[in-house]
C-alpha cells in the first residue's frame, strides 16, 4: 500500500464529451493548450506535479528569503553536496535553465553532444547553441517488447567509435540521461555508466548527467543489476554522480518539487562561466531564481525521493497501471519504467501512418473518451516535413507517454485510465489522424496547431 497518508485532498473536473470535443477544437488539438479545469486525469508530465509532503511544506515555511547568503540556499547547498560530491553546485530555476547555462558555456557552435537520447529540451539547448545533439541508444533499446532491464544504456561500441572517428575533434561533452526519458523511460545500468566514464576519461571527454530521475533509476538497479542487489538507492546515486565530472537537474521530478533545478561541476574554470551567465540571466548565485521556501522544499524532496518505501511504492504503481493497459489490449515498452509508461500507438493504430501522427491521434483519443491528458512522441515530436507538408523523416516509434506525477493519483484513477483505452481498442479504426496547420521553428510539439484529416481505411 502508499507509505503514506493523504491530509489535502483537490477537486477533479468531471466534463461531457461535447464539452471535451468542443475544448479540443477550440485548441487547435494541442493538449498543451487545454485549460487544467479541462482535464480529469493529467498525465500530460511528472515535471513540477507531485504532491508536497508535509514536511516539505514545514521546510517552506522556514524558507528565508535574503538576496545573497540565505538560510535556505546553504541548507540546501549541504544537501546537494553530500548527495553529489561535486564541488561547485549553482541553483536554477528548473531543468531547462540548468542546461541552457550548462551548454551556453560548456559548447561552441559546430561541437557536438553525444547522449544515450537527450530529451526534448535537451536538444533544444544543444541547439541553441549552435552545436548538434547526436543520440547513441542501445541495440536493445530497438525491440520496444524486450524485457531486457536496462535498455536505457548508451551503444558503448558507438560511443567508442565516435570518439575515435573523423567527427571526435568536435565532440564536446557525452550526456547520460537517468532514466532515459526519450528511450522509454528505461534505466541505466551502473557497470554502462562505469564503461561510459572510462571512455570520456580516456578520450578527454567531460561526461555529465542529466539526473532529472537519478533516484528511479537507482531503485532499479537495485533491483536488476546483481552487484547492487544489496545497496541502497541512495548508495547507488551517490557512486552515479561521482562517476561523471558535472551533472543538471529538474528537481521538478525526483526533487519533487514544483519548480527548481540545479547545475553542478567539478571544474572551477567551468563553474565560473556558469555563474557569471547564472548572476546575468537568472539571478544570484546563491538563489538562482529561486525563493528560499523552493531551496528548503527541494532539499528535503532529495532526502525524501531516497526512500525505499517512496521508490517501492512508485514502481509498484507503475506496474499496476502497465496490467491494465496490457489487459485493455494496448502494448508498451517494455519493461515498464516508474515515472511515465510509452503506449505503443504505431502498432495500436497502424491504419494512421506516420505524417498523420498515430501518437497525436491517440492522445486526443484519450481526452476525448476519458478527459485524460497525456504527450504524444513519435512524429508530431521528431518528425519532418517539407514545406509542402510532405513527410521527409518520421519518428522511429510512435509513442504515447503517460507520465505519472508523484504521490498525485491512487488505483481507482488508473483504472479509469484502463477503461478508457480498452474503450479506445475495441474501435480503433474510428479514430482519425492529423496534419500540422501552423508550427514553430524548435520544439513544435509545444505550440504546433493541428487539425483532423481523415484516413485512408
Amino acid at each position: 500500500m502508499e507509505p503514506y497518508r493523504i491530509k489535502v485532498v483537490e477537486p477533479i473536473p468531471f466534463t461531457t464529451r461535447q464539452q471535451r470535443q468542443e475544448a479540443l477544437k477550440r485548441v487547435n488539438y494541442n493538449l498543451f493548450d487545454l485549460r487544467a479545469e479541462e482535464v480529469t486525469i493529467d498525465l500530460l508530465t511528472d515535471s513540477g506535479t507531485g504532491a508536497l509532503s508535509a514536511a516539505q511544506q514545514a521546510a517552506g515555511m522556514a524558507g528565508d528569503e535574503s538576496y545573497s547568503g540565505s538560510r535556505s540556499f546553504y541548507r540546501f547547498h549541504e544537501t546537494v553536496t553530500e548527495l553529489t560530491g561535486y564541488a561547485h553546485i549553482l541553483p536554477a530555476h528548473q531543468g531547462r535553465a540548468a542546461e541552457r547555462i550548462l551548454f551556453s558555456s560548456l559548447l561552441e557552435p559546430g561541437q557536438i553532444s553525444l547522449a544515450n537520447t537527450h530529451f526534448d529540451t535537451t536538444r533544444a539547448n544543444v541547439e541553441l547553441a549552435g552545436c548538434e545533439a547526436r543520440d547513441l541508444p542501445s541495440p536493445e533499446s530497438r525491440d520496444l517488447d524486450s524485457t531486457q532491464p536496462f535498455k536505457g544504456n548508451i551503444d558503448l561500441e558507438v560511443l567508442r567509435a565516435t570518439l575515435t572517428g573523423p567527427d571526435a575533434s568536435r565532440v564536446a561533452v557525452v550526456v547520460m540521461t537517468l532514466t532515459n526519458n526519450g528511450g522509454g523511460g528505461q534505466p541505466v545500468s551502473m557497470e554502462n555508466l562505469k564503461q561510459t566514464a572510462a571512455l570520456c576519461r580516456q578520450y578527454g571527454v567531460p561526461l555529465f548527467l542529466d539526473a532529472a530521475r537519478f533516484a528511479e533509476n537507482a531503485w532499479l538497479v537495485t533491483r536488476h543489476e546483481d552487484a547492487y542487489r544489496d545497496h541502497t538507492p541512495r548508495q547507488v546515486a551517490e557512486e552515479a554522480f561521482r562517476l561523471a565530472d558535472g551533472c543538471m537537474m529538474s528537481a521538478k521530478k525526483d526533487g519533487i518539487v514544483h519548480i527548481g533545478g540545479f547545475v553542478g561541476v567539478n571544474d572551477p574554470e567551468l563553474a565560473q562561466k556558469c555563474e557569471l551567465l547564472l548572476i546575468a540571466t537568472e539571478g544570484f548565485a546563491t538563489y538562482g531564481g529561486l525563493a528560499g521556501r523552493d531551496l528548503d522544499m527541494m532539499a528535503q524532496g532529495l532526502n525524501e525521493v531516497l526512500e525505499p518505501s517512496y521508490l517501492q511504492e512508485r514502481a509498484d504503481i507503475a506496474g499496476y497501471l502497465a496490467k491494465r493497459v496490457r489487459a485493455a489490449g494496448v502494448d508498451i515498452i517494455e519493461p515498464p519504467g516508474m515515472h511515465a509508461l510509452y503506449l505503443n500507438a504505431g502498432r495500436l493504430l497502424p491504419h494512421i501512418p506516420p505524417h498523420n501522427y498515430p501518437g497525436h491521434a491517440l492522445s486526443c483519443q484519450l481526452y476525448l473518451e476519458g478527459g485524460i491528458r497525456s504527450a504524444e512522441l513519435g512524429s508530431l515530436y521528431l518528425g519532418k516535413e517539407d514545406e509542402d507538408g510532405n513527410p521527409v523523416a518520421s519518428a522511429p516509434y510512435e509513442l504515447v507517454r503517460l507520465a505519472l506525477p508523484r504521490r498525485v493519483y491512487t488505483r481507482s484513477h488508473y483504472d479509469h485510465i484502463g477503461d478508457t483505452l480498452e474503450k479506445i481498442a475495441k474501435d480503433t479504426h474510428s479514430v482519425y489522424g492529423f496534419r500540422i496547420v501552423d508550427q514553430s521553428p524548435i520544439l513544435r510539439h509545444f505550440r504546433a496547431k493541428l487539425e483532423p484529416v481523415p484516413v485512408a481505411r
